[in-house]
C-alpha cells in the first residue's frame, strides 16, 4: 500500500516473523547516502551546504547507481538511498524479508533528454521512434527523417535508474537491442555521442545543456502531438513542461530510508524538501518539486 504526503510516499509492509538479523544502526549524526549517479552532484551539494549549517552532522555521499543504493539500503549499509526510479516490487518484498519498511521521498524532478551528435539533422523524435531505435527495430537515421547512416545506440548500464526508467516508460518493458553500447554515466554518454556522428544517447537534461558536442532533440508523444524540448529557447530547463507532462520523458528523483526516519535523518530530509533544499535543486540544474517555494 502506498500513501502520498507532502512530496513523499510511504511504502507500508507487513511485519515479518522470524527475521534472522537486526538492521545495522549507524551513528545518529553520521548519515550515509548511496545510489543514483544522476543525483550524485545534487546529493553532494546538499550535503556540503547542510554540513556547513550543521557542523555536528557528517554526511557521506557516493554513487554507483540506483540499484546499488537500494541494495545498500536493504543490507543495512546506508541510511538513505538515492534513486532515479521508484523501488521495484521485488525490492520491496526483499525489504520485508529482511525486516525493513522502506519509505519513499520525492525530492526533485528530472527531464531525461534524448541526445544526438550536434551535426545530426534530426530535430525531433516520437516516443515510438525512440522505442524502435533502442529495441533494434529502427537501425538507420533515414528511417526517422535523418541523413542515411547506421544508428549507434548508447545506453546506461543496467544498474542505472535511468536505464530502468527508459526501459519501463519508453521501451514499454521490451529489451534493449543487443548492440547497445553501455556506458557508466551521463558524462560518458555525452562523450560517446559527441564523437560519433551517428550516435544517440539519453540522460539528465541539465547535464547536456552545456555540452556543445551534442544536440537535445525534441520529443513527441505521437505523430500528431507537438514536439517538446526539455530545454527552453534561452537554454534553461523547462520546468512547466516537466511538471505538466507536456515533455513526456520526465520523472521524480527519490530518496529512500529503511524505516520512518527520525532524528538527524528526518531533519535532513525536511531541509531538502524545504525552500533551502529546493533552491539548491535549481542551482544545480535540476527541477524543483512543483508548488515548492524556491
Amino acid at each position: 500500500m502506498v500513501k502520498s504526503k507532502k512530496g513523499y510516499k510511504f511504502f507500508a509492509a507487513l511485519a515479518v516473523a522470524g527475521v534472522s538479523f537486526l538492521p545495522v544502526v549507524l551513528p545518529a549524526n553520521n548519515i550515509t547516502v548511496k545510489g543514483s549517479d544522476t543525483m550524485i552532484v545534487l546529493g553532494q551539494k546538499w550535503a556540503e551546504v547542510y554540513m556547513q549549517k550543521n557542523p555536528d552532522v557528517t554526511l557521506q555521499v557516493t554513487g554507483g547507481g540506483s540499484g546499488t543504493g537500494i541494495a545498500a539500503l536493504l543490507n543495512g549499509t546506508t541510511d538513505i538511498a538515492n534513486a532515479s526510479r521508484s523501488i521495484k516490487e521485488k525490492e520491496t518484498e526483499k525489504a520485508k524479508q529482511a525486516g525493513y519498511y522502506p519509505e519513499q521521498f520525492e525530492v526533485a524532478f528530472d527531464s531525461i533528454a534524448i541526445v544526438v551528435n550536434k551535426d545530426n539533422s534530426v530535430q525531433a523524435l516520437t516516443l515510438k521512434q525512440i522505442m524502435g531505435i533502442y529495441t533494434g527495430k529502427i537501425n538507420n537515421w533515414s528511417e526517422v527523417g535523418g541523413n542515411p547512416g547506421s544508428i549507434m545506440r548508447y545506453s546506461r548500464e543496467s544498474n542505472s535508474g535511468t536505464y530502468a526508467f527508459m526501459k519501463e516508460v519508453v521501451l514499454k518493458n521490451q529489451d534493449y537491442a543487443p548492440d547497445c553500447q553501455t556506458v557508466p554515466g551521463t558524462s560518458a554518454v555525452a562523450n560517446a555521442v559527441g564523437k560519433d556522428p551517428n550516435g544517440i544517447g539519453y540522460g539528465g537534461a541539465a547535464y547536456f545543456i552545456h555540452q556543445p558536442q551534442v544536440k537535445i532533440v525534441s520529443v513527441k508523444k505521437n505523430d500528431k502531438s507537438e514536439a517538446v524540448n526539455p530545454v527552453n529557447a534561452d537554454g534553461k530547463l523547462d520546468y512547466e513542461a516537466a511538471w505538466s507532462g507536456r515533455y513526456p520523458v520526465a520523472r521524480y528523483l527519490y530518496m529512500y530510508t529503511p524505516f520512518k526516519p527520525k532524528g538527524a535523518v528526518r531533519q535532513y530530509l525536511d531541509w531538502i524538501l524545504g525552500p533551502e533544499g529546493q533552491k539548491i535543486v535549481e542551482e544545480e540544474g535540476y527541477i524543483p518539486l512543483p508548488n515548492k517555494e524556491s
